[in-house]
């Protein structure tokens, strides 16, 4: 019987390696910006599993780097600012990004830099009818 118990409990173990594997450890993180179609935001899990999220560059108002203090610790990362349809100047969601790979500030304002030229040549470039 001791047996069987100690199979059960391994059993268990495994199957929560994997979930955990599959749906929750974050292996790498991407953000690819177009500025004529929009934002990606990839996660590439351990288990080789892929997650994509696109988001239309009519409903990004900003890319801004945002702060956090989290026990005596300041935290920064990178959000997207989704335009509020029923109000031009409203923020509608704060989408954050690189949650878990938590890049070092210097990092960011790369990064930053990079999505804020991308934005500005859009907001410039003169607009089709």
């Amino acid at each position: 019987q001791n047996s069987m118990v100690l199979s059960a409990a391994i059993f268990i173990t495994l199957i929560g390696l994997i979930i955990y594997l599959h749906f929750v450890k974050i292996d790498q993180e991407s953000l690819l910006v177009i500025g004529s179609l929009g934002i990606q935001v990839t996660s590439s899990y351990a288990s080789g599993k892929e997650s994509t999220t696109f988001i239309e560059m009519g409903q990004v108002k900003d890319v801004v780097i945002n702060e956090a203090i989290h026990m005596q610790k300041v935290i920064y990362y990178l959000c997207i600012l989704l335009q509020d349809p029923g109000d031009p100047q409203g923020v509608s969601e704060v989408v954050p990004l690189f949650q878990s790979s938590k890049p070092r500030l210097d990092c960011l304002i790369e990064v930053y830099k990079s999505c804020q030229e991308i934005l500005e040549q859009r907001k410039t470039a003169p607009q089709s009818s």
